[in-house]
């Protein structure tokens, strides 16, 4: 039975949506929403989905103002993609420690070790150092990202864990990892995905290329959170332990209401996609904060990593991509 609070909660969070949707249509505004956001602020997104999926969508908007739900590099990669549009993060301390991890000034610094190697970066990165770049990759695409290549030596940032997966496919090319990682998809451990099938015996385990290796190495499908979705819904299969993010469960749930779910472990939270809320969306519409703005250095050179990405994948503009 619901508390007071939790109707309270309720009636609160509906009296903030209506509020929203109002504000929406007075600043011609798009609400676009990762996978990894509470449950309620994905209830009112336009578009949701992966990280670089978003803002590719939100090109074939005909909206003035982009309110991104995810953390800060995301907003940036709208923003580089749309600089006509105001693209607003709703809560400024909504970053991500994995992008923090690398900062232009040390990747400069890696590149004068291996000077004949390529730099990919992983889309989860800054502006600045997309700007550093060769080329991007997301998680889906990364393995191929990396076999296109001419060159023999790569240096993959920011993330070891999936660039140790893309060296485990691609292995006629050398990797140099950048000792960068998740917080929360390392929060999985070996003995949390065992002990979890031992529960669930029948169900399949689907993990993020982010997570561990000794995770992967006992996963039966690795693949981007986008790709979760597509494995999910053409998998006869009646039940998944999903090693990501907590928050993919509930639209998997949604989409799949025949299939269950389950978390390795509970410890998959990640505090700073947490951070949004419907109030912090309503006061970034009714102030039109906090705006995200790429300069056009930092943009153009960002960009041209962007487009040898989409390049290599087939992607036109506006076509949508998994991303984180």
């Amino acid at each position: 039975m619901d508390t007071y609070a939790d109707k309270d909660d309720l009636k609160y969070n509906e009296s903030l949506k209506k509020k929203i949707e109002k504000l929406k249509k007075k600043q011609n505004a798009v609400i676009i929403v990762h996978n990894y956001q509470r449950d309620e602020v994905q209830d009112i997104a336009d578009i949701s989905g992966d990280s670089l999926a978003l803002s590719q969508a939100a090109v074939r908007t005909d909206a003035d103002v982009i309110v991104f739900c995810g953390v800060r590099f995301m907003a940036e990669s709208a923003s580089i993609l749309n600089p006509d549009k105001k693209v607003l993060l709703p809560v400024m301390e909504a970053g991500c420690p994995l992008a923090d991890m690398i900062t232009p000034e040390k990747l400069r610094a890696k590149r004068k070790e291996f000077p004949g190697a390529a730099v990919v970066c992983y889309v989860n990165s800054s502006a600045e150092v997309k700007a550093e770049s060769d080329i991007a990759c997301t998680s889906s695409n990364a393995v191929e990202v990396v076999r296109s290549l001419a060159e023999k030596e790569v240096i993959f940032v920011p993330d070891k864990n999936l660039g140790r997966y893309v060296q485990s496919q691609v292995p006629e090319k050398k990797i140099i990892f950048w000792n960068g990682f998740c917080p929360t998809h390392i929060r999985v451990q070996e003995e949390d995905i065992v002990k979890t099938k031992g529960f669930y015996p029948g169900a399949e385990v689907i993990a993020h290329p982010e997570c561990d290796p000794h995770v992967l190495a006992l996963s039966d499908h690795i693949c981007s959170t986008g790709g979760m979705f597509t494995y999910v819904k053409s998998s006869a299969k009646k039940e998944f332990i999903i090693a990501t993010e907590a928050g993919m469960l509930y639209k998997l749930q949604k989409e799949n209401p025949g299939k269950r779910f389950y978390l390795p472990t509970q410890n998959l939270i990640c505090a700073n996609m947490k951070l949004i809320t419907l109030g912090w969306i309503a006061h970034s519409l009714e102030k039109l904060v906090y705006e995200i703005k790429v300069s056009d250095d930092v943009r153009e050179k960002a960009k041209v990593a962007l487009d040898r990405m989409l390049a290599v994948t087939g992607e036109k503009k506006g076509a949508a991509i998994a991303g984180y």
